[in-house]
């Protein structure tokens, strides 16, 4: 009788990998006749042993005949497939509700999406341009430093992972299969189907862009309306219950429902729920600095005599200081960019992106340091205020441009002159400043312990020429929005979504919110 196997944990050597069905059929104990097809469902490196790297798959095969595999071959590697799928619940609320999101990011979107997919009449309110006019936006940025501070690489439509490396990998536990769906939405919309099977899987900002243009015609034909260039302003409640917004200092949209899925650049906002007495709190993140390093120095560093064979590394690097401050790698972006994504006037702030062929010479990454409320105080918005005052210092140590520093440099206190053997590969402007500047010196001492240790684990790592620019301030939003569990805040009707509001960490974490977000917005009783 014709079955579904999974099979996990199937190695092969990464110049061996045609022999895949082989593998199959001797791990079943069946031969490659037995075998219809097979499918990926994961692929990941084994990059432990650098004499022999293996692509590690886990697979859905079907055969024709369940009988023929021994018993005792089922065990935690083999065992019969169970469908996985995602179900969206029975609605409750009334399709006649007026339901407005403020953002599209990817909270909002997906929230939009799956609201919309249920029958749901749905707003979509965004302070910047809609994709096509943001990008002109931040490359004349790039190229002039002219900021628009509504609609730049922190705000527009598709938020702020449009202009990153789009990577999708998230750590969370996923029972009811919510980042499924998001994948299966995002392949449907132009993004690569191997998104659905890598370990580490990524769109790149040039594909993603495209995806989020195909998300919004696909949503407006399923009735989504968008209004672009329209700022939230004000929250009007009546009874502890939203009633409707302010935009732009001036027009009302009544709503029965408010989602914010504002992001974790969302200052302003922040300040004026605040001042309504939302619920909320501050909540720790990290500062520091993006690095880069020649990409070929991290491919032969991880693969050795392989690094041809792969495409580009990743790394994740992880350090606990003297004074015991947590340093890590975060936002690694093989073959990327270093990129001004500032979005306050003023103020500099630094991220990485990749396009999906990850194919510029440098890899680079941020390297953070943890901060609490030891550092920036006990206020709901002092995490926030902490950026601010980096951002600030940064803007003048690099005179309005992204300040940069050698990692020699760094360490003797000095500012830098020219680059070494590498150039820095960026999108925004930079100038030669001293980073030391910038931090408390307990920040500056947690990275010169980190970054020759990081050393250890890929050679090169501290070399002197390595490239530093600042700030990395927005690891993660400085605040979160309450919500109860059935996501509403302290205001009826009100649901905070996403990483802005502290729920999320990356484009598929806050895609998953939104899908959790609409979920018990439809089943909400009437």
């Amino acid at each position: 009788m014709m079955s579904v196997i999974r099979v996990r944990q199937l190695k092969i050597l990464v110049d061996k990998k045609q022999i895949v069905l082989e593998k199959v059929a001797k791990k079943l104990h069946i031969t490659q006749d037995d075998i219809i097809s097979y499918q990926l469902e994961k692929k990941s490196i084994d990059a432990r042993n650098k004499n022999s790297i293996y692509y590690v798959y886990d697979l859905l095969v079907e055969v024709n005949d369940e009988g023929k595999i021994p018993n005792y071959v089922f065990g935690k590697d083999v065992f019969r497939a169970v469908p996985e799928k995602y179900v969206f619940p029975n609605t409750k609320l009334a399709k006649d509700k007026k339901i407005v999101i403020v953002g599209s990011g990817p909270s909002g979107m997906f929230c939009a999406y799956l609201l919309a997919e249920a029958g749901y009449k749905v707003l979509v309110v965004e302070q910047g341009q809609k994709m096509e006019e943001r990008i002109n936006s931040v490359e004349k940025f790039f190229e002039t430093n002219e900021l628009n501070v509504l609609s730049n690489v922190q705000f527009g439509e598709g938020g702020a992972g449009t202009f990153s490396d789009g990577k999708l990998n998230t750590l969370v536990k996923d029972k009811f299969h919510r980042g499924k769906k998001v994948f299966e939405i995002f392949v449907k919309n132009g993004a690569p189907e191997e998104i659905m099977y890598e370990q580490k899987p990524h769109i790149g900002t040039d594909i993603m862009r495209k995806v989020i243009i195909n998300m919004r015609e696909e949503m407006k034909k399923m009735g989504v309306n968008f209004t672009y260039n329209t700022k939230m302003t004000d929250i009007n409640i009546e009874n502890n219950k939203i009633v409707g917004i302010v935009v732009n200092d001036e027009e009302i949209i009544p709503c029965d429902i408010l989602v914010l899925a504002i992001g974790h650049s969302a200052r302003d906002t922040f300040e004026m729920l605040y001042e309504k007495n939302i619920s909320m709190k501050s909540k720790n993140f990290a500062i520091g600095v993006r690095v880069e390093h020649p990409q070929e120095m991290i491919n032969q560093s991880q693969y050795g005599k392989y690094a041809k064979l792969l495409p580009p590394a990743s790394y994740k690097l992880t350090y606990n200081s003297s004074s015991n401050r947590a340093v890590y790698s975060f936002c690694m972006c093989p073959g990327g960019f270093v990129v001004n994504a500032s979005s306050e006037e003023g103020r500099i702030v630094v991220n990485g992106m990749s396009n999906y062929d990850r194919g510029e010479a440098n890899a680079n990454s941020a390297i953070v340091v943890s901060v609490s409320k030891e550092d920036f105080g006990e206020g709901v918005l002092a995490g926030m205020q902490f950026q601010r005052q980096l951002e600030e210092k940064a803007f003048k140590l690099g005179n309005g441009l992204v300040p940069t520093q050698l990692y020699k440099d760094f360490v003797a206190n000095k500012v830098s002159i020219s680059y070494g053997s590498f150039a820095k590969v960026g999108m925004g402007k930079s100038s030669f400043s001293n980073l030391r500047e910038l931090f408390p010196e307990s920040i500056n001492e947690a990275l010169m312990e980190a970054i020759p240790y990081f050393d250890t684990k890929i050679k090169g790592f501290a070399r002197g020429d390595t490239i530093m620019s600042g700030v990395e301030s927005r690891t993660s939003s400085p605040v979160m929005i309450l919500r109860n569990e059935l996501g509403e805040a302290n205001v009826e009707g009100l649901y905070p979504c996403g990483e802005g509001c502290g729920y999320a960490g990356g484009i598929t974490t806050s895609a998953m919110d939104g899908v959790k977000i609409a979920e018990l917005i439809a089943q909400k009783e009437n």
